[in-house]
């Protein structure tokens, strides 16, 4: 082998500067280089599997054959730093900085109001930026395909669309921004918006677009490129050493000597193996520079496309061979163009490479099921010689398993062209329309004798119905030589289902639906065999109208959307900003990379590392806990169990205590039981792995509420509540119905994960702590007890939360108890940063809640009598789970009057991982169950719901079921106005005419309420303080006890003290939220932290314009800096705290009465959905909220709460779903078993509209808090999909009632529908087999 050198130089260049190492391991990523390295922390870690987009970087190689240089946008956590010789790599540092010049991406997506918490931010930029560079003018195609990698968790995307829409040439006619629609849409106006109509931003401000700024290629890695004599490199690691040849030859001699070792091109498939099961390989071949795996040959039958190729190179060589032939050539590569336009994101299309696709030979892979029916074969080389093997039945053996050879490898793929009268088509249905592995995939091909209807051959393989792509040839055979009409299809779908078998307990459950996919997928490609066939006037019949709605596409165009704020009052100071929409104080650092995470901060010299050891048992004794082997590795520090603990060793919530670490026994998959620190994160690792637990497994887990019940497995107390007397008005209603939802549990997936760093002080016992949590001083507490030492020597520092949503409370103070521990024991700083599937797994969700009702009403509509019983599931510990029951109980009503109405609440305990809070605490489950209940009694007397819900809501001076007076008037305001302003009656009978129409596509519309109590009803947690500095020179600087999540309380605190000093908001600065500045603070939860900490800044900020008053009058003409600088010199104090009281709230459960909030916050959403019967797929064509949020401080930011809320709720009541193993292991640990909405789940349009001329005398300056009431209406979405099941079955002679749990995944929609195809499914008995996951529900 010619040329091999050991340890050669890694050289590339980052951000226009050139790199050198001499030491590349293979096991570092581009990520933790960046970072560790670099210190370029702008860069994120959100998943470390390439599933969230955070890391998104953009890499430029110079292609010698066509010198050009390619741009292309890529996961640095997957990137090898060794793959990346000679490439240019640009992050967000590189394209912007608030210190020099940002960049127009960076300013549009921050000043268009689409950075909250920011962490997400410069993977979005990065995403943006590298399709400009490529595309100085996208479509909005082009941009929502480039965004469709990127994981957002506040904003609901909406922000960031339309802050990159505004460099979209298409859609210069019309405003993103204050206006209903476009110009080219007939059915909108384009009426200009009044002049004094406050708007979110304007895009006349923005920097122009200018590519003549943007970075040079290096010329020095041009002259690397084209440098004749390219040497084989090797690089040496820890565990792996990397070899990357230039030439074939050197390939295959050296997968002759390595025939274990994988070659790694993109690294999506081997990387996240290394990453997440620990699979080490002694050798790994990297053959990127091997030019003949990226050669492209044309054939007069077909192209042979080199295996290395990138699947976005794939996808562009196919759309261009597409434009050039004739159309009934194309019919195979047009079918893989549609699936590769859903196969991962643009980050991980830009890596993965076709032939590395094909040999991973997952089940449900997208291309394999579409190659194999092709035809498709691949050239293999190895020393032994080149052969083609075809891609077919045979070629699949197993999981991940081909009849290739270790040493064999893939050259090239030759995909054929089609022939007259062949047809291919593609289907897949995904768990989210983009960026998601296929629940099941299929490629479809037809060959018919020339004008006839005769089949002359036919192929059906399918993914995601066993280990490997499958081909049903039986079916294939019955069906050739048969005409194509209904008679043959018909019997098809019968021996398919035979052919095609799957076990109630086969991996990834879903049985049934998967089973009905097969059925109603090759129906769908009838549909289109039988409009070709009339196309080309073989069949005389028109396919029926109604029936060509089951391979029309749903809607997919993202429309210009509506958001009408209020105008700031008559009179109104220029200068003042409360009420006017100001950009996030943060946005722009967030959108250059320079805002700083709690992993951002400086390594510190001797620091250590911690990673978790936890539990592999649902419920079990602790035998042994053996420690030494992780001791002896590398690196390995020390290991902290519970016996180092020097003080407390629980954390007491409710009257129950949780164990820190456990000692003597565990209660679920994932408890911690100890914790190994060394000197590294991967050190760390290792070590952890290499602990022993022995467990004795104790009897039945209890896993359901189901077994719950049955055990009387309960936290006490459990709650009831009743008003009026329930079981005498059952006794005079005209009818009684009863009914059960159950609504799964969701995840908060903050895309920061927990992160904390403790760093001994070095004297008197003292430790700081920095931290990402919802409530410094809680953790202050929990440190200074775990380590047994005054509160007044722990100080917690929060500069910025990368998202919490609940999770980063209770959690997150036992992870720094822990971490603090470690700290102590080894007097060293301490850093613990949870990886995204131990977050998971550890750190708890929503409660899955169980409801059932039993409810009785008049003919009329009006409910007279409810009796709901509610069961969380809370997990092994009660954290707060008594307190979200009791939150669960306080809204049973809603926005209903019911005069008799009982509740009752229990939190069971369970050994699956303690639940916790997230953004809604249990009202969320709570008002969905009523919500159900009330469509329930529609459904029963056959009339509108919306009806229903109208006739039963509060009106005039009314009581709560708690005895808590207020006045509905700006609910029925909202539920008006947001009919009016959605055109509902109008939509409803659009959707009427539509669902006509259309047999297998069903429209649902909903309208639903919010009556949201704001406040905590415990007092005590409503009070907040606040310590305002002036400094000399006038800037001044405000601390408060808020955290700043990115629901933008600093940017609201910041606008209180600008009205109130009367000074500009640029010469105020927050710095961070610390507990030795405001000290004994409360969490930032409940909607109320603006309420609160506003309310202490502005007593403050009054405290001192008061004491500056004398001066003023002095000096009226003077600046503030004259005011200022004159008071230091008469010595008045320039600083001053700030305390509010807040309200006295309550709640008397004994007497089930009381003032458990200070008042409400109202909403009404109005969905529209269109429903796929056929896959259960549906896409939220329109929504419209109306909010009732007071006086809002600032619009834009209020907003954001709304639409990043809305989207939140709409993911847990449609598509996020937690999954358990039958023995309590958390499946879904990850954002490729786990999908929260992405940018195709967006509605196509999204409207918001803040109530005018609404006050509220309970709150600063007549605001309202919004962080969590809107998460509910996502269940518009919910309640739409419903509707239109409805419709579906009620073709189907099904009427009335039904059971549709939350979420309303494709699979639950799409059974629930009853099509002829699901209902040929034979149903699995229950209890004949064991099922793959556990029903949560």
């Amino acid at each position: 082998m010619s040329g091999v050198e050991e340890g050669n130089a890694l050289c590339f260049f980052i951000n226009g500067k050139k790199v050198t190492s001499l030491h590349a391991d293979p096991e570092t990523m581009l990520l933790s280089f960046l970072r560790d390295q670099l210190r370029l922390t702008g860069t994120k870690y959100g998943c470390g599997g390439g599933g969230c987009g955070a890391c998104t970087v953009m890499v430029s190689r110079y292609q010698p054959a066509t010198k050009t240089i390619l741009h292309f946008s890529a996961n640095s956590c997957l990137l090898p730093v060794c793959q990346l010789h000679g490439a240019a790599v640009t992050t967000v540092e590189g394209v912007g900085s608030t210190k020099t010049r940002i960049h127009p991406v960076q300013e549009r997506i921050a000043k268009a109001h689409g950075s909250q918490c920011g962490f997400c931010t410069p993977g979005m930029v990065m995403s943006m930026y590298t399709l400009l560079r490529n595309q100085p003018q996208p479509s909005m195609d082009d941009i929502t395909q480039a965004l469709a990698g990127n994981l957002c968790r506040c904003t609901g995307y909406r922000p960031i669309v339309d802050g990159c829409r505004t460099f979209c040439q298409e859609d210069t006619c019309c405003r993103a921004n204050g206006k209903g629609g476009c110009c080219l849409d007939g059915s909108q106006t384009t009426d200009e918006p009044a002049q004094d109509t406050p708007r979110l931003f304007d895009e006349e401000e923005f920097l122009p677009l200018d590519p003549t700024q943007e970075l040079i290629f290096p010329p020095e890695l041009i002259l690397m490129a084209e440098a004749v004599s390219q040497q084989t490199q090797t690089f040496h690691g820890e565990r792996m050493t990397w070899v990357s040849p230039t030439s074939l030859e050197d390939l295959v001699q050296l997968k002759t000597k390595h025939p274990k070792a994988p070659l790694v091109m993109g690294n999506t498939n081997i990387g996240p193996e290394i990453k997440f099961k620990g699979v080490v390989h002694p050798v790994i071949i990297s053959p990127i520079r091997v030019k003949q795996l990226f050669e492209v040959t044309q054939t007069p039958q077909g192209v042979w496309v080199g295996a290395g190729c990138s699947l976005s190179g794939v996808k562009s060589l196919l759309e261009k061979l597409v434009l050039q032939l004739s159309t009934e050539k194309t019919e195979l590569f047009r079918a893989l163009i549609q699936q590769l336009s859903n196969l991962g994101g643009q980050q991980i299309r830009n890596v993965a490479t076709l032939g590395g696709n094909i040999v991973s030979a997952y089940p449900n892979s997208d291309l394999n099921p579409v190659l194999a029916a092709g035809n498709c074969k691949l050239r293999v080389i190895s020393n032994g010689g080149t052969r083609d093997v075809p891609v077919n039945q045979d070629f699949f053996i197993g999981f991940g398993k081909t009849i290739l050879k270790p040493e064999d490898i893939v050259v090239s793929v030759f995909i054929p062209l089609s022939r007259k009268g062949e047809f291919v088509r593609a289907f897949r249905q995904a768990p989210r329309k983009e960026n998601a592995l296929a629940t099941v995939t299929t490629g479809m091909r037809v060959l018919f004798s020339e004008g006839s209807r005769l089949v002359q051959d036919l192929s059906l393989y399918y993914g995601g119905l066993g280990p490997a792509t499958v081909g049903a040839t039986k079916t294939c055979t019955a069906i050739i030589g048969r005409p194509w009409d209904e008679q043959t299809l018909s019997r098809a779908y019968d021996l398919l289902l035979e052919e095609l078998p799957l076990p109630p307990s086969a991996p990834g459950g879903k049985v049934a639906f998967r089973r009905s996919l097969t059925l109603s997928l090759l129906f769908k490609f009838n549909l289109e065999i039988l409009q070709k066939l009339r196309e080309l006037g073989v069949i005389s019949e028109d396919l029926p109208e109604e029936m060509q709605s089951g391979i029309h596409p749903l809607p997919r165009h993202i429309q210009p959307s509506l958001q009408e704020i209020q105008n700031v009052s008559e009179g109104q100071s220029d200068q003042d900003p409360v009420g006017r929409p100001i950009m996030h104080r943060s946005a722009l650092s967030q959108a250059t990379g320079e805002a700083i995470y709690c992993d951002d901060l400086p390594r510190i010299e001797g620091e250590l590392f911690l990673v978790l050891v936890t539990s592999t048992r649902p419920h079990a004794r602790i035998v042994e806990l053996d420690v030494s082997e992780a001791l002896q590795r590398p690196g390995v520090v020390d290991v902290i169990t519970a016996r180092d603990i020097p003080g407390k060793k629980v954390r007491t919530l409710s009257g129950y205590d949780e164990e820190l670490l456990a000692e003597k026994e565990v209660s679920c998959v994932g408890q911690m039981v100890c914790a190994v620190v060394a000197d590294t994160k991967a050190h760390a690792k290792r070590g952890a792995a290499a602990v022993k637990i022995s467990y004795d497994d104790l009897p039945d887990p209890v896993f359901t509420v189901e077994e719950a019940i049955e055990k009387n497995s309960f936290f006490e107390p459990q709650r009831l509540i009743e008003r009026g007397n329930v079981a005498e008005a059952f006794k005079s209603v005209d009818q009684v119905y009863e009914g059960e939802i159950r609504i799964g549990g969701q995840e908060h997936f903050y895309m920061e994960t927990q992160s904390m760093v403790v760093v001994p002080a070095g004297e008197e016992a003292e430790f700081n702590v920095y931290i990402s949590c919802q409530w410094p001083t809680y953790v202050q507490e929990a440190v200074a007890e775990t380590l047994a030492i005054p509160s007044n020597r722990v100080t917690c520092h929060v500069k910025r939360v990368g998202g919490a949503f609940g999770g980063k409370v209770t959690k997150t103070g036992i992870l720094a108890c822990i971490t603090s521990v470690a700290a102590w024991k080894t007097n060293r700083a301490v850093r613990c940063v949870l990886e995204r599937g131990e977050d998971m797994l550890i750190t708890g969700a929503r409660h899955p809640v169980v409801g059932r009702y039993k409810v009785g009403f008049m003919n009329d509509g009006r409910i007279v009598a409810a009796d709901t019983q509610y069961y969380a599931n809370a997990g092994n510990t009660v954290d707060e789970s008594v307190l979200v029951t009791e939150k669960i109980l306080l809204h049973l009503d809603n926005a209903y009057n019911i005069p008799n109405l009982r509740g009752r609440a229990a939190a069971c305990r369970t050994n699956l991982p303690s639940n916790t809070a997230f953004r809604g605490f249990g009202v969320p489950q709570s008002v969905t169950v009523v919500e159900s209940m009330v469509n329930d009694v529609a459904m029963v007397l056959g009339r509108p719901a919306d009806q229903i819900r109208e006739i039963n809501m509060y009106r005039g001076s009314s009581l709560t079921h708690y005895k808590f007076e207020f006045d509905p008037e700006n609910l029925l305001r909202c539920w008006d106005e947001c009919k009016a302003k959605s055109d509902y009656d109008a939509r409803r009978r659009n959707v009427d005419q539509f669902n006509q129409q259309n047999q297998w596509k069903k429209r649902g519309m909903s309208i639903i309420p919010i009556k949201y109590g704001i406040a905590f009803s415990e007092g005590f947690l409503n009070q907040a303080g606040a310590l305002v500095h002036i400094y000399k020179d006038g800037s001044v600087l405000v601390s408060h006890g808020g955290a700043e999540m990115g629901q933008g309380i600093h940017t609201k605190v910041q606008q209180v003290a600008s009205r109130e000093l009367r000074i500009p908001s640029s010469k105020i600065y927050i710095s961070e939220t610390s507990t030795n500045i405001v000290p004994n603070t409360c969490p930032s939860a409940a909607s109320f932290g603006t309420d609160a900490n506003g309310m202490a800044v502005k007593n403050a900020c009054q405290t001192l314009y008061q004491r500056l008053e004398p001066i003023r009058q002095q000096n009226p003409e003077g600046s503030w800096e004259s005011w200022v600088s004159a008071a230091f010199f008469k010595k008045i104090s320039l600083s001053a705290t700030g305390f509010y009281r807040g309200p006295d709230l309550h709640m008397d459960w004994d007497r089930m009465e009381g003032q458990p909030y200070a008042y409400f916050t109202y909403g009404v959403c109005c969905s529209e959905v269109e429903l796929d019967c056929l896959t259960g797929d549906y896409r939220t064509v329109r929504t419209d909220i109306m909010v009732d949020i007071g006086r809002s401080i600032n619009p834009s930011v209020d907003v954001g709460q709304i639409e990043g809320a809305f989207i939140q709720g709409l993911g847990l009541f449609t598509m996020e779903e937690l999954t358990f193993s039958p023995s309590g292991i958390l499946y879904s640990r990850g954002p490729s078993q786990y999908k929260v909405p992405s940018i195709c789940d967006v509605p196509l349009q999204f409207n918001v509209y803040l109530l005018p001329d609404s006050h509220n005398p309970h709150a600063i300056y007549s605001s309202k808090g919004i962080g969590e009431p809107v998460l509910f209406l996502g269940s518009s979405v919910f309640f739409a999909i419903k509707d239109a099941v409805a419709v579906a079955r009620s073709e189907s002679g099904l009427v009335g009632p039904f059971s549709l749990d939350s979420p309303s995944t494709p699979e639950r929609a799409c059974l629930a529908c009853v099509t002829p195809f699901t209902q040929k499914i034979p149903p699995s008995k229950p209890g004949s087999f064991k099922p793959w996951a556990l029903n949560i529900l």
